[in-house]
Parts: structure tokens; C-alpha cells; sequence
């Protein structure tokens, strides 16, 4: 059964943002495709957005659609993107999922729907994972570092002080 959510907007596949849907809009989970680009790039102009996860470039997409590791899912609320979320899947290394990105529609950022999208991705994906789920925050990303924290994810592991690219990590134990 989908999750509900209030929807104050509804982001068009060309990224433009309009009012539709409201209370109780349905949410669903779907692989990205290379169709996806062309909104998610508009996405990108946003500021904040591509200073944490971008650049986002044809690099970028050649590489999602190939990778046999893990995958971009979309979060639709009522048939509209609103949500990317990426994971690694749990494997011989790793016993739990990765969480390696979570872009939110810019026009919708404040709103609880990172959460609620993440949730619905966990709920979404069938694929066992012994240990769960993980997720890795630069340690200057301090909104992630608490976007983890109020979701009640543990967090596992502080930076190693001795790399400059270290992360915090957090878990979602099964």
C-alpha cells in the first residue's frame, strides 16, 4: 500500500514546479531511467543541492544506468518525481545496503519528504540485507548528520581524524 503525504507542489518531468495533489497524495517507488535526466538536471541548478551531491553531468548518467552494483531509485508522489534516492547494494563486502544519495525536489526541501521517501525506498526494496542499512555523511554535512539522527538511525562510526575525506556513519539495523 503506498505511504501518504501531504503535497504542498508537484515538480513537472521538465522540473518546473506547480501546485497539485494535497493531503494523502500516493507515494511509489521505480527505477530511474534516462529519461529522468532531463528533470533531475533542472534539480541540480539548485544551489545547495548541487554543492552537496553534485555535479551531475553525463558522466554521471552513463554510470547509473550501467551499474549492476546498486541504483537510483525515483519517490513519485501521485505519478510526479519528488525524490532520488541511491543505494549499493549489500554484497560480499558489505553486509547491508548503502544509502549513497538523497535528492529532494528543491521546491520541496523542509517539508519531511527526504524522510518519508527514504522510508519508502527501505520499504520498497526486496533484497536482503543481513546488517541493514548504512549511510555516510561528509562530516561537514551537517544536515545530513542530523537529517540521520532524528530518523533514529545509530551512528556508528565518527570520522577518522587522520582522513580529510572521512564520514560519519550510520546504521539501520534490521
Amino acid at each position: 500500500m503506498p505511504s501518504r503525504l501531504p503535497r504542498p507542489s508537484s515538480t513537472g518531468t521538465d522540473g518546473s514546479t506547480s501546485t497539485v495533489g494535497g493531503e494523502g497524495a500516493a507515494l511509489s517507488v521505480r527505477a530511474f531511467a534516462a529519461a529522468d535526466y532531463s528533470w533531475l538536471r533542472v534539480w541540480y541548478e539548485d544551489p545547495v543541492l548541487d554543492e552537496e551531491l553534485g555535479p551531475l553531468d553525463d558522466e554521471w548518467l552513463e554510470y547509473v544506468l550501467a551499474d549492476e552494483t546498486g541504483e537510483e531509485l525515483v519517490v513519485l508522489s501521485d505519478g510526479v518525481p519528488v525524490a532520488v534516492v541511491g543505494i549499493v547494494w549489500a554484497n560480499g563486502e558489505s553486509t547491508a545496503h548503502a544509502v549513497t544519495d538523497i535528492a529532494v525536489d528543491p521546491a520541496r526541501r523542509g517539508t519531511g519528504l527526504g524522510r518519508v521517501a527514504l522510508d519508502q525506498v527501505v520499504a520498497h526494496v526486496e533484497r536482503d540485507a543481513p546488517d541493514g542499512w548504512v549511510a555516510f555523511v561528509d562530516r561537514e554535512n551537517l544536515a545530513a548528520f542530523a537529517f540521520f539522527s532524528a530518523l533514529g538511525w545509530e551512528h556508528a562510526a565518527e570520522p577518522d581524524p587522520q582522513d580529510e575525506d572521512g564520514m560519519h556513519s550510520f546504521a539501520l539495523r534490521p
